[in-house]
């Protein structure tokens, strides 16, 4: 029978206690999100609208200087502030407007599809008002009915409720965000490897940040004056106006001394997302050459006549590389080789770099239209007379592509393979189910140890130096 607790050991053992807490509570060391709420604006909108500028312009009665505030930010203008450019002189203004990826490739003359994304109305052409106010779409990011639903050129799908969806504005919630970066590029899950609308609704396991913690994006995407931050590396090329793990986990520090010992290597991300996109596919390779062909029936996780082949994977282990949060930008009119991938957004650093870590990333290939005499890629016009998706003649297509890129076109054309680099920041699983020593080391490690410039596992050498 065991002997009963001395006062002494009872007093020991609550201390140990209390020293344990207590290392936990400084190892973690998390802000979170105070509670959120919002004034409930049903009262203030009484007729039914007649067009979604009434609904922006009836906002504006209280929230004055709201619309110019988001005119000015990325997510209207589709441009960033000018920035340096690995390879390039001077300073340019780049973004979702002028850049090609290895999707749809571009936006130019394909505004109508593209800009159902856009946080505005009616860009359906070069000539958009980007300074009328009334173009602004609040409802997009603030509505909560779940039924408001853009179309072409951002406009409200018809039929759509501007009165109710007005009545239920309030803060952004995952559904406003994901309305665009959930179904970017296309579709569910083709961009982003780690958002998908599996988030919206989310497990721990999933995301332990949405899904035990209950986050919304705003929580850590922090925003001032409508400016939202965070950058995402298909069009930006450093990490001004970013966020972090830090930004929250003021105190990294984890107990163990062999887990410390990585930080000033490893990113947060590269142990603590195993995997992405872990219940909803993602798309991994896009082959537009295919695309035109009658005998093959759509399949939209395989083939579409429009678009091409494609790759869908689920539960992806990541792909590795330094990055020092600065990336390289291939510009529209650079010169490329098609003999071998052209990497669209080349992170930057190396072994060598102190300032960089390895990083998880989404690695997107594909292979797009280019020119073969001036060798370089063309975005091609897809939507609208002469668009491909409207004649399958790529000759056309990439005629008028070129001419409203402003870069010569020799008429000839072929295809060449593409590489964009996706970093992973969500999908952080719970930190017991975070990566562990044989995960990365040892024989059926998943890290490519050449690649990344040790030669063979560091833990055999001693590590970086």
């Amino acid at each position: 029978m065991r002997k009963p607790l001395t006062k002494t050991s009872r007093v020991l053992a609550g201390m140990l206690v209390f020293l344990a807490f207590s290392a936990l509570v400084h190892a973690e060391e998390v802000q979170r999100p105070e509670s959120r709420s919002h004034l409930d604006h049903g009262a203030f909108f009484e007729k039914a609208f007649t067009s979604p500028g009434e609904v922006t312009k009836a906002c504006l009665k209280c929230h004055e200087e709201a619309a110019r505030d988001v005119m000015k930010t990325d997510h209207f203008q589709w441009l960033g502030h000018p920035v340096e450019i690995e390879g390039h002189e001077g300073k340019h203004r780049i973004g979702k407007k002028n850049l090609i990826n290895n999707f749809c490739i571009g936006i130019e003359g394909n505004w109508p599809s593209c800009t159902k994304c856009h946080a505005g109305y009616g860009w359906a052409d070069e000539n958009f008002d980007f300074k009328k106010e009334e173009n602004v779409d609040c409802l997009v990011c603030h509505e909560r009915t779940g039924d408001y639903r853009k179309g072409k050129s951002g406009l409200p799908k018809e039929g759509t409720d501007l009165l109710a969806s007005a009545k239920s504005v309030g803060f952004p919630r995952r559904e406003n965000c994901g309305v665009c970066h959930f179904f970017g590029g296309g579709g569910l899950g083709v961009k982003h490897g780690d958002l998908d609308n599996s988030l919206e609704n989310s497990s721990a396991d999933n995301d332990v940040h949405m899904g035990r913690e209950k986050f919304y994006c705003v929580d850590c995407h922090k925003t001032v004056k409508h400016d939202i931050q965070g950058t995402a590396y298909s069009v930006s090329v450093n990490a001004d106006d970013g966020i972090g793990c830090t930004d929250c986990h003021k105190n990294v520090a984890h107990r163990d001394k062999r887990i410390n010992s990585h930080l000033n290597a490893v990113a947060c991300q590269t142990c603590h997302i195993p995997n992405f996109a872990n219940q909803v596919p993602t798309k991994m390779d896009w082959d537009w050459s295919k695309a035109g062909d009658d005998s093959r029936p759509d399949n939209v996780h395989e083939y579409l006549k429009i678009k091409g082949e494609f790759k869908y994977e689920q539960s992806v282990i990541p792909e590795y590389a330094w990055f020092n949060m600065h990336t390289g930008r291939y510009l529209v009119g650079d010169k490329m080789n098609p003999d071998e991938p052209t990497v669209l957004n080349q992170p930057l650093g190396s072994i060598r770099d102190k300032t960089a870590k390895i990083w998880p990333f989404k690695m997107h290939r594909g292979k797009q239209p280019y020119d073969k005499v001036n060798k370089m890629f063309i975005p091609p016009l897809t939507a609208g007379e002469g668009g491909f998706w409207w004649e399958f003649d790529w000759a056309k297509a990439l005629e008028i592509g070129a001419k409203r890129a402003g870069i010569p076109y020799s008429g000839q054309y072929g295809f060449a393979p593409t590489v964009m680099y996706w970093p992973l920041s969500h999908m952080v699983t719970p930190k017991e189910k975070a990566l562990g020593c044989t995960d990365c080391h040892g024989k059926d490690g998943r890290m490519d140890w050449k690649t990344l410039g040790y030669g063979v596992d560091p833990m055999r050498t001693g590590g970086r130096k």
